[in-house]
């Protein structure tokens, strides 16, 4: 018998990646969005599709859904820094409230339950690379702390229902990843830094750009969390590119790309952003065999013209 996928925040960038994947795999999807980030467009090729079906709908509310659902992917969030400081009730509620609804949907249909997480439930950390065991170094307080602890709460509720009621789950902690589909404006570095350089605008660099992150490209993710959620595996996974780099050697690399005259321009570094960022994968290698195989220059030759269209 097909089955049948719920995705919530299915319309935003993962989500979106993540019903093509199931619809190629032949099974019928349904994507659940309130739009605040996620857009229809990310969705609208697979509104023909028999097997597709889309539900406006604010999963912070009770979600009810009448037919048989055999796998929960909870993406709902606000999930950048633009994002969750413009909406920090709604990103607390949907890490909260959202997260249990979906949870309880979930018991109610007896179905697989996998939760977006994220790296920003290791703050900024204190041990590079990040493994699965580190608890972290969040601010609870900060204006970043919204989307941590709302993250962090989630993984907690989610591992409260596998114990107590026995819910078969899954939890994906997600590193920075990139592709087409990522809104221009959506405040993360890769759509900054390729806006920028497209219009020639100077690249806004917060700090010394010594910072670091690991980027992974799109179809990577997908694959490692769809390998996660027909896994065994109960406990948190990380899922992301281990090859870390500056910021500033991400931003020569896209002004080289786009053969953009953009330079370089220096502000001053938000509160509580991290330091370093880089996943330790060792788990998702041996659990998933799972490893990233999309190189950086040949993930932003890939995004970079969806960028050009915009």
């Amino acid at each position: 018998m097909k089955k049948t996928v719920l995705i919530t925040g299915g319309a935003g960038f993962i989500g979106s990646h993540l019903s093509d994947l199931f619809l190629a795999k032949g099974c019928k999807v349904i994507c659940m969005d309130n739009l605040i980030t996620g857009k229809m467009k990310n969705v609208r090729h697979h509104l023909r599709n028999k097997d597709f079906e889309f539900i406006k709908h604010n999963v912070t509310k009770y979600i009810d859904v009448k037919e048989r659902i055999d796998y929960i992917l909870h993406f709902a969030s606000p999930a950048s820094p633009a994002d969750y400081l413009k909406y920090p009730i709604q990103t607390l509620k949907v890490g909260s409230l959202g997260t249990h609804n979906a949870l309880g949907l979930a018991m109610a249909k007896r179905a697989r339950f996998l939760l977006a997480s994220t790296s920003e439930v290791y703050g900024d950390p204190q041990v590079n690379p990040q493994p699965e065991s580190y608890w972290g170094n969040v601010n609870p307080i900060g204006p970043r702390g919204v989307y941590d602890e709302a993250k962090r709460f989630a993984e907690a509720m989610t591992m409260a229902y596998r114990r107590y009621h026995k819910l078969d789950t899954r939890i994906v902690r997600i590193f920075n990843t990139y592709g087409p589909r990522m809104r221009k404006n959506d405040g993360r570095a890769i759509p900054n830094f390729i806006g920028q350089a497209l219009s020639g605008k100077p690249i806004t660099i917060y700090g010394s750009g010594r910072q670091t992150r690991s980027f992974c490209y799109i179809s990577d993710l997908v694959d490692g969390i769809y390998r996660l959620l027909i896994s065994k595996e109960g406990s948190p996974v990380n899922l992301g590119n281990p090859n870390e780099m500056s910021l500033l050697s991400l931003a020569r690399i896209i002004i080289r790309l786009t053969a953009s005259g953009s330079k370089i321009a220096y502000e001053g570094l938000p509160i509580d952003d991290p330091k370093v960022r880089r996943p330790d994968i060792s788990k998702a290698g041996r659990i998933l065999s799972w490893r990233p195989r999309v190189d950086i220059e040949e993930g932003l030759r890939n995004t970079i013209p969806s960028f050009a269209k915009k």
